[in-house]
């Protein structure tokens, strides 16, 4: 496949099944977009700076072609080495904050009949050792490590409709529904936001550091307490915290970061939080900013080659727009991209979810499990089951 994917005669993007479609609701507004005027598969690595240039010489061109403001929308892998998901639509439309729906409309999705755990608890906990190892030998400061649910429906899953129920469930997240090229259609509810680019202001708002919620309101007030006041988490955060300062400082005239996290919930999780503000010095896209921030060590580890290679060695799965980006970049620079946690891909009858954990020394991995199970019950509420139901 080249590098710059062009459009079918037919108006299907080449290496898309369909002519793609895409939505994305932030709280400070929302994206819909369908048709393709071009495709770009180019890989993120480098920065995105190749990404960056081909992205900018086919909103020339889409200019050229009658599009005003041409918007750039989709997914970037996890591995920035992979091939990105990423097209300029035809049609867009650019929304203020859309509350979520209030009613469902459409069909459910059965029962599933197939739930395959990769790896399996046991397996889980054994990479979480090996990874404590090296994490305790100082080769590595943290590790970020996850796990797919695979599940099979007696019915194909409506996308639409599962999307409509993520969103009514989590209203304050970064919500998404993407089609991939493969035919998949990827979603999620997102509540980390890797970077939002309005002229010369930036914000991002890194999440590290995690606790399950209670339906007892005094349990789950000690629940975020514990968190706030929990040093490994704490640690965790800063790790994340620093290295996204040590990228973005030389790039700002001014960044500002505040001195210690809050406290953040969805659903199902508590989060420490720091919202991270600045002013660029120079212009500088979105896109490429959010592939030079990417990935974090949020979801990724730190130092992130050390950390990238561990978790090639313990993960059965290549993540592919798991732990990847999402988001949008208009041909003005600005845009916004979330981070792909939450998440799922529907394939016809198929499904997989994902959720990972961020590990560092004092980590346990029985309570790591225990979290990504947390952070899966997201998505499988969204299709109306929990743990007992599969």
């Amino acid at each position: 496949m080249n590098a710059l994917t062009r459009v079918a005669c037919n108006g299907t993007a080449l290496g898309y099944k369909f002519p793609p479609s895409y939505r994305f609701y932030s709280p400070a507004g929302g994206i819909e977009a369908s048709g393709c005027f071009k495709a770009i598969d180019t890989p993120a690595e480098g920065a995105g700076l190749v990404l960056d240039s081909n992205v900018q010489r086919s909103f020339a061109e889409a200019q050229s072609a009658g599009l005003r403001n041409p918007v750039l929308v989709g997914v970037i892998p996890f591995d920035k080495r992979q091939p990105s998901s990423l097209f300029i639509p035809r049609h867009v439309s650019h929304l203020p904050p859309v509350p979520p729906p209030i009613a469902i409309c459409g069909f459910g999705c059965g029962s599933a009949r197939v739930c395959k755990e990769h790896p399996d608890q046991a397996g889980f906990q054994q990479a979480v050792n090996c990874a404590l190892a090296e994490l305790r030998s100082g080769r590595l400061d943290k590790a970020v490590l996850s796990r797919l649910l695979q599940l099979e429906f007696d019915e194909q899953p409506c996308a639409s409709t599962i999307f409509q129920g993520l969103r009514q469930q989590n209203p304050q997240a970064y919500h998404f529904f993407a089609d991939l090229p493969d035919g998949g259609v990827l979603i999620g509810a997102s509540p980390e936001l890797l970077l939002r680019k309005s002229g010369t202001r930036i914000e991002t708002n890194p999440l590290a550091g995690s606790a399950r919620r209670y339906a007892e309101p005094d349990a789950d007030k000690q629940a975020a307490q514990s968190l706030l006041a929990s040093g490994k988490d704490q640690h965790e955060h800063r790790l994340v915290i620093r290295d996204i300062e040590r990228q973005l400082r030389p790039l700002c005239r001014e960044l500002f970061i505040p001195d210690s996290p809050s406290l953040v919930n969805t659903a199902k999780l508590w989060h420490l939080s720091t919202r991270i503000e600045g002013e660029l010095a120079e212009p500088v896209s979105a896109l490429n900013l959010a592939c030079q921030l990417h990935p974090t060590p949020a979801l990724c580890g730190f130092p992130t080659a050390a950390a990238k290679q561990l978790i090639a060695e313990l993960e059965p799965f290549d993540r592919g727009v798991f732990g990847g980006i999402v988001g949008w970049c208009d041909a003005a620079g600005n845009g916004e991209w979330a981070v792909v946690i939450r998440c799922g891909v529907i394939d016809q009858h198929k499904v997989r979810l994902f959720a990972g954990a961020g590990l560092v020394s004092a980590s346990c991995p029985e309570s790591e499990w225990r979290e990504t199970g947390t952070k899966l019950g997201t998505m499988l509420a969204a299709f109306g089951l929990d743990r007992e139901a599969i």
